[in-house]
């Protein structure tokens, strides 16, 4: 017989869940959440499991707006609670709904009680997880080695039961995992959906292939939006109060050595709130808002070393390679990565507070790199390829790939002559990583402040002693994330070049804030040249002891310059600056056409040039930041300082056509004809006498001929010749041929082996001389015109004979 109680809370939970999906004002959801709170306070964790698996999944569907619909495509709801709260403008009704999903509410209590007896058990929907997830699902032979690929599916990843079983796969949560998975999803969605719409609308309008101004959907309260209420309070905000609320709760930061070393050698070693589970979830927070924001529709998702391993391709073909990051992340990120750069100084503060220290923070070794900074680890190590958050000080480790790849791809695939409000965000995402000195704890008083009512001067008076600038405790760091400031300032250099005539002005500051954090230090800036200069130089040249310490930091970098612009090549081209001078080693620093300094001069005469074009008011204020931007570029590169250009102010009076006035004339010494395409011919950019899609098939399908035949590698000089092989046949044998069939088997068979043989040849010969299938001049529109005009003149000469003949 079933207990009353029993069947009483499934009525009860049924009947929560429908005053849940019919609350759509701030009364009904504030009675909501009131009711929610009453329920779960008077059942015991046994009672509330029908909470749960009843109530639970509608109260996520209307926190964020999702519907039944299990296509990924489908559109939050406006009526979500989090737009509700953010349209309101009410602290009051914001600190409510805040209040019943805290970490420490009632909810986030009731999740831990369900989850230590594993009650409840969620399958999350397959078509809402991160993209390069899905495909992975799709394969029967990736799926089974996903758990060891991303801890963030490990143990999660079963067989469905009910469909095909042992062929289908899916993803068992838990209560609480279940819930961020939502969490961290929701952005994605949002943007998504409304970039959707937003294309639809555009190509009734303008036949575009992509365009950024598609991208200005960001989410309410997230960043300004031309229908977002004006002056929008910050204490409304629920996204990122929820957001910064459960990082602090779930991800500690200076309680760190705890958390490494479960297993100590006395009981007094711990304390009395320790729990085996706090850097687990820690774990799987970070890495699930990695995935989904960061990652997601990266084609090359993980550490090449890493898939080297497993045995599975490092690039997600299904995955397009030219599509950029989600749009309208911006404030999100920044916070997360912020927040997780907090530990970098919190351990810099440790060493810097004690006597004993050596000088470098817990995630800086001075004397051998650690084993999660070198990137080029044996494989056979496999603890050392799949990097682990517990294992080092700081989770700066954690985040340098996907984020130093999320910054890239949305310089690299921004379209031209597009907006760039996306890829401003995105830069101050960038900046703020390279400047992890100036975080303090002032960042976050606002969010500290709405969680437990701390005041601002306590904390203020707690920063003040804080140094926010450079110093040699923050060599290490600035050495693992080298790339971030020499290979990233390159490509950046190019997509500043690709939209300068944009927004002129803003591009400016864009540049001058990267080279004032370059030269911010004296320090800081030696340390960049001179980790350039071994890098390009061999160890034998170099005497200087403070040199030769950082040979052994090389590996490491051209390792990650390898793994971390995995499958951005020039193939992509798309005839801009970031592809013609390829980074594909550090050029930031070379005298050459290509190098830093050569870019940064004629970024200056295009800036000149394009500002001189607008007569406005801030014209010699413009002017102004660009004689600051050749006096850091002279303090950077030394030697000779960029001489300025004399412009009036006064407008021209002769009228130029924009082309001209865009297109500088010299730069330098050198006429702005002389500076050519010079890497690979084949992938050069692509020209106006050619047909683009044409011209990108070819290229692949000549890279494939060329690898199949081996055209890509140089003719080993230590092959002297074809080495024969010959064969004794006896007599016997020979004679043994019956038959008119037999002999013409036996001469196709020579005529055949005869065939390779020539073929064989002709490749070697090719190899020798350094010759490759390019088919690419088939793209041209001079031949595709010659063969569609030999074609209709073929159908005509046949129909005229045909016509003649009737």
């Amino acid at each position: 017989m079933i207990p009353h109680s029993y069947v009483d809370s499934i009525s009860q939970s049924q009947d929560l869940a429908s005053k849940i999906i019919s609350s759509s004002t701030p009364q009904q959801i504030i009675s909501a959440c009131a009711t929610i709170e009453t329920f779960l306070h008077s059942r015991s964790s046994d009672q509330s499991r029908h909470f749960f698996s009843i109530t639970f999944p509608t109260l996520i569907l209307k926190l964020f707006g999702f519907t039944n619909d299990s296509s990924a495509t489908s559109p939050p709801q406006c009526s979500s609670w989090i737009d509700i709260v953010s349209s309101s403008n009410d602290p009051d009704f914001a600190s409510r709904v805040f209040h019943l999903l805290s970490p420490n509410g009632v909810v986030f209590n009731s999740i831990f009680s369900i989850d230590r007896k594993s009650l409840v058990k969620f399958v999350f929907p397959t078509e809402r997880l991160p993209e390069w997830a899905r495909f992975m699902l799709s394969s029967e032979k990736d799926v089974k080695i996903l758990s060891n690929l991303c801890p963030l599916f490990k143990g999660k990843v079963k067989a469905d039961s009910i469909k095909s079983p042992g062929s289908v796969y899916q993803v068992q949560l838990n209560v609480f995992e279940y819930y961020m998975f939502w969490f961290a999803y929701y952005p994605i969605c949002r943007a998504n959906s409304e970039n959707n719409v937003d294309n639809l609308l555009t190509k009734r309008t303008k036949k575009e292939k992509f365009r950024l101004e598609n991208w200005t959907y960001s989410i309410p309260g997230f960043s300004s939006n031309a229908k977002r209420v004006p002056e929008q309070k910050f204490e409304c905000n629920l996204y990122l109060r929820l957001l910064y609320a459960y990082l602090r709760e779930f991800v500690p930061i200076s309680d760190l050595n705890m958390h490494q070393h479960p297993y100590r050698s006395s009981l007094l070693n711990y304390t009395s709130g320790y729990d085996g589970s706090v850097l687990l979830r820690a774990e799987f927070l970070v890495d699930a808002f990695l995935n989904y924001w960061l990652i997601d529709n990266d084609f090359s998702p993980l550490s090449v070393n890493v898939c080297k391993w497993f045995g599975v391709s490092p690039r997600l073909s299904v995955v397009s390679r030219e599509i950029p990051p989600t749009s309208g992340l911006g404030e999100l990120v920044k916070l997360f990565v912020k927040y997780l750069n907090l530990t970098s100084v919190w351990a810099t503060n440790q060493c810097e507070s004690n006597v004993e220290c050596s000088g470098s923070p817990k995630w800086m070794v001075p004397d051998s790199p650690s084993v999660l900074f070198d990137s080029s680890v044996k494989s056979g190590d496999l603890a050392s390829l799949v990097p682990c958050v517990s294992a080092v000080g700081s989770r700066n480790v954690w985040i340098q790939r996907p984020l130093y790849r999320f910054i890239l791809r949305t310089f690299l695939f921004c379209p031209v002559g597009t907006s760039i409000k996306n890829a401003s965000e995105v830069f101050s995402i960038w900046v703020c990583y390279m400047e992890p000195w100036s975080i303090t704890i002032d960042d976050f008083v606002g969010f500290d402040a709405l969680i437990n009512g701390c005041t601002k001067n306590a904390r203020k008076e707690d920063s003040q002693s804080q140094d926010c600038g450079y110093s040699s405790l923050w060599q290490g760091y600035v050495l693992s994330n080298y790339l971030y400031y020499s290979s990233l300032v390159m490509h950046f250099i190019g997509f500043a070049h690709k939209f300068l005539h944009t927004d002129p002005e803003y591009i400016l500051q864009m540049v001058l804030k990267v080279l004032n954090i370059l030269t911010s230090s004296r320090e800081l800036m030696d340390l960049i040249k001179n980790v350039n200069t071994v890098f390009h130089a061999k160890q034998s040249r170099s005497s200087k002891s403070k040199l030769h310490s950082l040979y052994r930091f090389v590996p490491t970098i051209r390792e990650q310059l390898q793994d971390w612009e995995d499958g951005l090549c020039e193939s992509d081209a798309d005839g801009s600056f970031l592809h013609e001078n390829w980074n594909k080693d550090l050029r930031l620093f070379d005298d050459g056409e290509d190098g830093g300094q050569r870019l940064l001069q004629l970024f200056i005469l295009r800036s000149e040039a394009e500002l001189q074009s607008f007569s406005g008011d801030n014209l010699a204020q413009n002017l102004q930041c660009i004689d600051s931007l050749k006096t850091q570029i002279s303090c950077l590169f030394g030697g000779h300082a960029i001489k300025p250009i004399a412009f009036s102010l006064e407008p021209e009076q002769q009228q130029q056509s924009r082309g001209e006035i865009f297109k500088p004339k010299r730069v330098g010494h050198h006429a702005l004809a002389d500076f050519k395409y010079k890497g690979d011919w084949m992938k050069r950019p692509i020209s106006d006498d050619e047909v683009a899609w044409l011209a990108k098939l070819l290229i692949w399908l000549s890279d494939r001929l060329n690898e199949i035949l081996g055209l890509n590698q140089p003719k080993n000089n230590s092959d002297v010749g074809p080495k024969w092989s010959y064969v004794e046949v006896s007599g016997d044998v020979v004679g043994n041929v019956y038959g008119p069939m037999e002999t013409i088997k036996t001469a196709m068979y020579a005529i055949g082996t005869w065939l390779r043989m020539l073929v064989a040849a002709f490749v070697d010969l090719m190899r020798k001389h350094g010759v490759r299938v390019n088919l690419r001049l088939f793209a041209s529109k001079k031949i595709i015109m010659f063969f569609i005009l030999f074609a209709v003149f073929s159908v005509l000469k046949k129909a005229f004979r045909h016509f003649h003949r009737a």
